[in-house]
């Protein structure tokens, strides 16, 4: 038997030791709020069918109880003024990148069985710690990490889902890597539990970089200086870069360069790339 998360007692996570995976907002900070003219700089593509919205990583893709402008399904269909936003797939808060809507809810379900059936090719940029020399191919299940202190993370794990992942780096150095990321399944989390089985966590990841704890850290305090001489990046550095509608039958191909945190990173680093 499930029970509704808002019976749950208040203290019930932190008797069991593990945090919620969905923290109160007040000890988060202030919400952000997307102002309309921003959103319109974001915009990468406006048609009669698709928007296609390029994320920068502070901003939550669902609907939440803040109002419209407190998130991107909400504030796209606001801007355009439409009956229904219909997110086709969505990313991490703190993962930027491209983000598509469907305008109407025939292509909706079109475009999210493609998405389910795999048929939607997508291309990621991820800053990793340490230097990988060769292309990886990670094999590894996914599941709940019941050891960590994190409600959410996933972990590999034998009895997990199928998971596979593919690290291609373009640049190194400074004891950093700058790698196209494509995957083959969905699961949660999938780029960054994987980079981090690889050793390779990402910069900036606050639940798969050097402590599971600096999350909670985070939500307790938020930014801090010593989150950032952990962290080094307020973000995971991780980007939505190319999405490829041509095997879901639509002639559209989406790409989105390095967001200027990543891109500042890496050149102070002296990765040319």
């Amino acid at each position: 038997m499930s029970i509704p998360a808002s019976n749950v007692p208040q203290d019930f996570f932190a008797l069991s030791g593990r945090a919620c995976a969905w923290p109160r907002r007040t000890k988060q900070g202030p919400v952000r709020m997307i102002k309309p003219d921003e959103l319109r700089s974001w915009i990468v593509h406006d048609d009669a069918r698709l928007i296609v919205v390029n994320k920068p990583g502070d901003v939550v893709c669902h609907p939440s109880k803040d109002g419209p402008w407190s998130s991107l399904a909400s504030a796209v269909r606001e801007f355009a003024r439409l009956e229904s936003a219909h997110l086709i797939f969505r990313i991490d808060r703190e993962t930027s990148g491209l983000v598509v809507f469907a305008k109407e809810a025939g292509l909706a379900s079109r475009l999210q069985r493609a998405v389910r059936e795999r048929r939607v090719a997508k291309a990621y940029l991820a800053v990793m710690t340490g230097e990988m020399c060769e292309p990886v191919t990670v094999v590894q299940p996914l599941g709940d990490d019941v050891g960590s202190p994190v409600f959410v993370k996933s972990t590999v794990r034998a009895d997990g889902q199928p998971a596979v992942s593919h690290f291609t780096p373009i640049a190194k150095g400074g004891g950093f890597t700058l790698a196209r990321v494509v995957t083959e399944t969905g699961r949660k989390h999938q780029i960054r539990a994987h980079a981090q089985w690889l050793g390779h966590p990402l910069v900036g990841d606050k639940i798969y970089g050097p402590d599971a704890r600096l999350y909670l850290e985070f939500i307790d305090h938020g930014w801090t200086s010593a989150l950032a001489e952990k962290l080094l990046l307020p973000r995971q550095a991780l980007h939505c870069a190319e999405i490829d509608l041509r095997p879901a039958d639509l002639p559209d191909v989406f790409r989105a360069e390095l967001p200027a945190d990543m891109r500042t990173f890496i050149e102070e680093r002296g990765l040319n790339f």
